[in-house]
């Protein structure tokens, strides 16, 4: 589902409870993250839907490597020619999504947390956890990428090793990716959070990592999961921090 303008010139599209994004910038598209592997119709609609083209589209930029952040990834890379972009330390996840770290033992969730049966349901029939290995991605080592949009990288370690965020200050909005969700999809929570211990190598420094994105003073952030965060950067890391890891 196509969520047109959820700040400015930065359309949403939403897949089982992931989000994903188009960012404009006068001719030319930058993509933040690949949804999942059936997402790749979910891209070709909402591109129909905004009146451009595949040939538009100048990056793709991942958060991080986790195996519902890639889901088209390789596909607009190697049939669109699209560069792929991604923190160095989340290369190995490109290559390997579903042998990633966590803090806690995933089967705890899946056994207790019942809330959480519709995303997983969801993740299952969108083939979630079988996105096909990126070959080749760009390293991010700048601090501003040379992408449509030109984006501030925000380091935001913990969610995964080489997660980051990214800043938009001329749109007043910052692209978190999972550093914090106000959809949890390991509880089915809905609140400002960091993602439960099944899919966070490291909750206490995702915590501490969330103060890059309040430091911004952006209005509106954009999660992985869940609705768009309109009451300010501040305050959603404050109530974030205030929940702590699960």
């Amino acid at each position: 589902m196509l969520k047109k303008n959820v700040a400015d010139g930065i359309h949403c599209v939403e897949d089982s409870h992931v989000n994903w994004f188009i960012v404009e910038a006068g001719n030319k598209l930058t993509i933040v993250d690949a949804g999942l592997p059936t997402s790749w119709r979910s891209l070709q609609q909402a591109l129909g839907e905004l009146g451009r083209r595949p040939r538009d589209i100048e990056a793709l930029v991942l958060t991080h490597g986790h195996f519902d952040h890639l889901g088209f990834a390789e596909r607009l890379r190697s049939e669109v020619g699209v560069p792929v972009y991604i923190h160095e330390n989340d290369l190995p996840l490109t290559r390997h999504p579903r042998q990633y770290g966590r803090a806690r033992p995933l089967t705890w969730y899946l056994l207790t947390q019942f809330r959480a049966l519709p995303l997983v349901a969801g993740f299952v029939a969108n083939r979630a956890w079988w996105p096909k290995p990126i070959k080749r991605v760009h390293r991010i080592r700048e601090d501003t990428l040379p992408v449509p949009g030109e984006p501030r990288v925000l380091f935001t370690p913990g969610h995964t090793l080489g997660h980051c965020a990214f800043h938009f200050p001329d749109r007043d909005t910052v692209i978190a990716g999972d550093a914090v969700v106000t959809l949890n999809p390991y509880r089915g929570t809905k609140a400002p959070q960091i993602v439960s211990g099944a899919a966070t190598v490291d909750p206490e420094r995702a915590l501490e990592s969330l103060g890059v994105i309040a430091e911004t003073g952006a209005g509106t952030v954009l999660v992985g999961h869940g609705e768009a965060w309109t009451d300010g950067a501040e305050r959603l890391v404050e109530l974030a921090r205030r929940r702590g890891p699960s």
